[in-house]
Formats: C-alpha cells, sequence, structure tokens
C-alpha cells in the first residue's frame, strides 16, 4: 500500500531552518519566520515541507546530535511555535514533515549521561558499550576512556553522536552485544516511536528519517533494521494514517518494498544514477550527464531507476531531490540553463520530488567557508536565504558578524526579488514547472512512466508519462530523432519539428503530447 494520497501531487520544500529567514534579528533563521514565509512556498506550487532537525541540541553537528527530542531549539523557538506552523501550514494545504533521527543522540542527552555510569540503571543498554575500557574492536568506531562505567561506547559518526543500542543481528562478541529481538533493545524502538506520536499528536505530518538503515548493527542485508521499521509503519497506519515517513537509505527494494517506507530518497552517491545526472566528476573532468560537454552516460541512471521504479511503484515513492544540507548545489556542476533542464526532469518524473530552498533562484554553493557546527564541505550549501537586495539579503537585520553563515557576497548574487518575473529565470522555470505537473496528472504520479530513449554515452534522453512526451537534450550539440507529435506542450532553449522528426538544439527541453494510436 502507498499510503496517504496526499502524496500522489506532493511537493515538497526543504527547509534549513539556521539559514531560511531571520524574524528576530539575532543572525539565525527560526520557526516564525518560516511561517512569514508560507505564502512564498505556497506560490512556488509547494504542498509539503521538510523542516530539517529543530531539536534541542548542543549543535555540534547542526543539530543531528539530539540533545531533548521533545523540545523545540531555543534559537529556533518553542514547542509552540512549532505547533503554529502546523496550524498555519495547514490552513494553507501545506503538510510539514520533520527530521527524525534515530540511530544517535547527542552525548549530552539525558539517557547518555545516565548510561555511563558505574551502577546498572533503565539506560545502561540504550547505548552500545564494550565491557572492558579496554576493549575497542574493529570495524567499530568507539570513545574510550570518557566513562564511569567500565567499558567503551560506540559512536555513528562524530564523536558526540553515541549510538543508540538497537541491537546486533550477528552477534560476534557476546559479552557486550545483544540481539534486535533483546527487550533492551525494543525499548529503544519504543522510545523511538513515542517520540514520534509526541510529534505527530502535536501536527506534524510525517518524518523524514536520518540515516534509516543504520540502526541494528551486523546487519549486511538490513533484515532486522526492515523489521524495526515495519513495526513502526503498522503503528503509523493503524493510528495516524495520514502521514508518512521517507527515508534516507537510496536502496528502493530494501527501504519501500522490505521496511515498508512510503518514500525513498535517491541519493548523490558517487557513481551510482542520480550522482551521474548532475554531479558526477572523473579525471578531472565534469561527466554529469547535464553538463553541456556531452560526456555523461545516462544508461547508468536509467538502468537502476527503472529497476528500482519498477520493484516498487505499487508500494511508495521514488523521491528526486535539486539538492540537499548534504551535497553541493547543482551551481557548482551546471551552469544556468543545464540547471533548468534538470528541474525539467525533476519535475516530470514519478515520485515526489523534494526542492531545496534557495534552488529556486539558483543560489550558489560557496567555496572555501569555514565549517560552522560540524558542516565541513557542506557548509557552502547552507548558506543563508537570498531574499530581495537589501541588507544581508533580506535574510536578517543582525549585523554581518552575527550571521549564522555568511551571505553570498557578490554583486550579482541572486535572489527572489530579482528572479521572480524575470522571463527564462530559473525562479520562472521551476514554477512553471511545478505547474505543470498540477495541471497534467500524468505527470505527478497518476501517469505510468516508460523511458524510450536512453543509449549509452548517447543524448538525448526520452521518456513516456501517459500521453505526455519528455525530451532532454543537456549537451551543447543538437540531436534530432524521429517522433510522432501532436502538440507542444512547453519548452526550454529551441527545437524544430517536420516531417515527424525532432530537432533538438544543445541544451533544450521540450514536453509534447504524442499521436494517438
Amino acid at each position: 500500500m502507498k499510503g496517504p494520497s496526499w502524496l500522489e501531487d506532493a511537493v515538497f520544500y526543504q527547509i534549513y531552518p539556521q539559514s531560511f529567514y531571520d524574524s528576530n534579528g539575532d543572525g539565525i533563521g527560526d520557526i516564525k519566520g518560516i511561517i512569514q514565509k508560507l505564502d512564498y512556498i505556497k506560490e512556488l506550487g509547494c504542498n509539503g515541507i521538510w523542516l530539517n532537525s529543530v531539536y534541542d541540541s548542543p549543535f555540534m553537528d547542526a543539530g543531528y546530535d539530539v540533545r531533548n527530542y521533545k523540545k523545540v531549539a531555543d534559537r529556533y523557538g518553542t514547542n509552540e511555535d512549532l505547533a503554529e506552523l502546523f496550524r498555519t501550514a495547514h490552513s494553507k494545504g501545506i503538510r510539514i514533515i520533520l527530521d527524525l533521527v534515530p540511530g544517535h543522540t547527542s552525548d549530552e542527552h539525558p539517557w547518555f549521561l545516565e548510561s555511563k555510569k558505574a551502577a546498572a540503571n533503565e539506560f545502561s543498554d540504550r547505548y552500545i558499550y564494550t565491557d572492558s575500557v579496554w576493549e575497542s574492536p574493529t570495524p567499530y568506531r568507539f570513545i574510550c576512556g570518557l566513562c564511569e562505567r567500565n567499558g567503551n561506547y560506540m559512536v555513528n559518526f562524530f564523536s558526540s553522536q553515541p549510538a543508540l543500542n538497537y541491537g546486533f543481528y550477528e552477534i560476534t562478541y557476546p559479552s557486550w552485544q545483544l540481539s534486535y529481538k533483546h527487550p533492551e533493545c525494543r525499548k529503544t524502538a519504543e522510545a523511538m516511536q513515542d517520540i514520534m506520536r509526541y510529534w505527530l499528536d502535536l501536527g506534524a505530518d510525517g518524518f523524514r528519517v536520518d540515516m534509516a538503515d543504520s540502526l541494528v548493527k551486523n546487519d549486511e542485508e538490513k533484515i532486522a533494521t526492515a523489521h524495526i521499521w515495519r513495526s513502526i509503519r503498522k503503528m503509523m497506519d493503524e493510528n495516524y494514517p495520514d502521514a508518512v515517513m521517507i527515508s534516507e537509505w537510496c536502496n528502493p527494494e530494501r527501504a519501500i518494498k522490505n521496511a515498508g517506507f512510503h518514500m525513498d530518497f535517491y541519493l548523490d552517491h558517487k557513481g551510482n544514477g542520480y550522482s551521474t545526472l548532475f554531479r558526477y566528476e572523473e579525471d578531472g573532468q565534469n561527466k554529469s550527464f547535464f553538463c553541456k560537454e556531452g560526456r555523461g552516460d545516462v544508461s547508468v541512471f536509467s538502468k537502476e531507476y527503472v529497476r528500482n521504479y519498477n520493484m516498487t511503484k505499487e508500494l511508495g515513492y521514488i523521491s528526486f531531490f535539486t539538492c540537499n544540507h548534504d551535497i553541493c548545489r547543482l551551481t557548482r556542476t551546471l551552469d544556468t540553463q543545464a540547471i533548468k533542464l534538470a528541474y525539467g526532469m525533476i519535475f516530470t518524473l514519478p515520485g515526489v520530488p523534494f526542492l531545496y530552498y534557495g534552488d529556486e533562484i539558483g543560489m550558489r554553493y560557496l567555496e572555501g567557508l569555514v565549517s560552522k557546527e560540524g558542516g565541513y564541505h557542506r557548509t557552502g550549501s547552507r548558506t543563508p536565504m537570498q531574499w530581495n537586495n537589501e541588507k544581508n539579503l533580506g535574510f536578517s537585520t543582525a549585523s554581518k558578524e552575527k550571521l549564522y553563515i555568511p551571505i553570498d557576497s557578490d554583486k550579482d548574487a541572486p535572489t527572489v526579488e530579482n528572479q521572480k518575473g524575470k522571463p527564462g529565470s530559473i525562479y520562472e522555470t521551476v514554477t512553471d514547472m511545478i505547474a505543470l505537473r498540477r495541471k497534467y496528472k500524468a505527470l505527478s504520479n497518476k501517469g505510468d512512466f516508460k523511458i524510450l530513449y536512453a543509449e549509452k554515452n548517447k543524448y538525448p534522453l526520452v521518456y513516456q508519462r501517459d500521453e505526455f512526451l519528455v525530451f532532454i537534450n543537456p549537451c551543447k550539440y543538437e540531436v534530432q530523432l524521429d517522433a510522432e507529435i501532436a502538440e507542444f506542450i512547453y519548452s526550454i532553449g529551441s527545437y524544430q519539428y517536420k516531417n515527424n522528426r525532432i530537432i533538438l538544439s544543445g541544451q533544450s527541453f521540450v514536453l509534447a503530447v504524442q499521436q494517438g494510436e
């Protein structure tokens, strides 16, 4: 079962809250700022928002080190502010999904502080410890010598993120590893469900799950991890049937088919189908399919995507995103025309698309920024939203020194103000494509999908959505092929059509209706 019907035409807007809109002049974006911009999001055509982690945190990893799952971080506002966001968004027909960070907490979380004590207590097995401070076996990552108890604790990523204990699928150290079926490990899963119920009861419409495949250890095929998510999906279907879960997994078979997620993100893993479309570099050359130099290979995407789509199309949705907070913006690898073509593809594919804040105006990836709150290279994709040509590009009234991350200081920095209403701008292309997706249901999730042309190392890409044909030629060279077309709906770049043959200029996109049988 694919889940709530509202997903059929959902288009999400991802907000990195620190950087979206600062309503109180402290240099950091906040929830009240998001509320003030809901009409803007609706005007884009988006009817959903994914909000990056807003929970209380010491911010060693920009909020993905959670100190209190049931409290909004002070920098963003209060729990009531978040409830107001839910209410106001719902009144405008916009759904809100929160982040869920189930794999680890902050090392300042009360559960963890209790688990570090020598005396046994109810949280002693909430995290993963060896049974001796002298034991730190590979391939696990352990932090040593910081506990009162005699043991070292496992981390998932940063040293400040101790791994929660969902158990092990294969036991290799029986003295300290618990089975995923152990009652204490099941308590961890129930604690996470309790957190989900808290926010769903307050008005959230679901969760994007961070590192969704990372729960059970030594679970190479993710069998036990899928079992946990299946039980959570059952709880949601029974108690919150209109709420959704989207996984950060990039394996639709495991995430959607096995684990029961409604959606799975198609992530940017080097060399996979998504990567080779937009951000693939090899031997010092840009070999992305959408790069105009024409060195790309779309067949990597088509083979991978078609297999996963056919396997899961009756069960859930593969979600493309324009970018997210963990990768470089498209402006780093593609020119403006190429970005518009990429959006033409993203918003005409089946699935549930996600638009990253600022991508609708072509915000730049800023090189060389000092890492902020564990961002490192990701910091350049987390810069403040660029609204207008006023102070701090309209993001905040704070002094430049107080800004969460520096703004784009280029005099030609794109803004909503200078893109909105400008023919041919990225903003207008985005709103056009979302409007077309809304107008023609076959372009959302009510139309079949079939690739018609995606040859290895060749151009263009052609696919079909019911009666619609989509032609995309990202390379700078003209290409042509036979096509029986009844009507042309929309184009980017130029084309010619005569004698049942379409000639696509370099860097062009065409949406058309094919001739009937």
